[in-house]
């Protein structure tokens, strides 16, 4: 529904917009571990990790988003620096909910 006009449907996103959304997953695995510099087995590694969850294709094919490819870097780089993976998973978790925490802080009481 529009937002505007809740009996309306709301119209679906346009190409431009996708462009600009961070959770579209516009990218296959293949492109995703060649834009990391790494392998679809270290990708499939952060989906069993639960760390990422990948939308899949009509087909059942991996489709990854910005968001999740800047989360699977991340990944990449403390695993890269000798973080087990399961560490590295925990850490990047605890990350993302602290930077959230401090976004609802900086809501919640602007700067003075």
């Amino acid at each position: 529904m529009s937002p505007d006009h809740p009996d309306t449907p709301a119209a679906p996103p346009s190409a431009a917009d996708k462009f600009d959304d961070e959770d579209y997953p516009a990218y296959t695995m293949g492109r995703a571990a060649e834009m990391l510099d790494t392998t679809p087995g270290f990708l499939r590694s952060l989906d069993d990790a639960k760390l990422l969850t990948p939308q899949r294709s009509a087909g059942g094919h991996r489709r990854y988003s910005r968001y999740q490819l800047r989360i699977a870097a991340r990944a990449r780089e403390l695993v890269d620096q000798g973080t087990p993976l399961q560490a590295a998973c925990r850490i990047i978790i605890l990350e993302d909910q602290l930077a959230e925490a401090q976004r609802l802080n900086a809501q919640h009481d602007p700067p003075r």
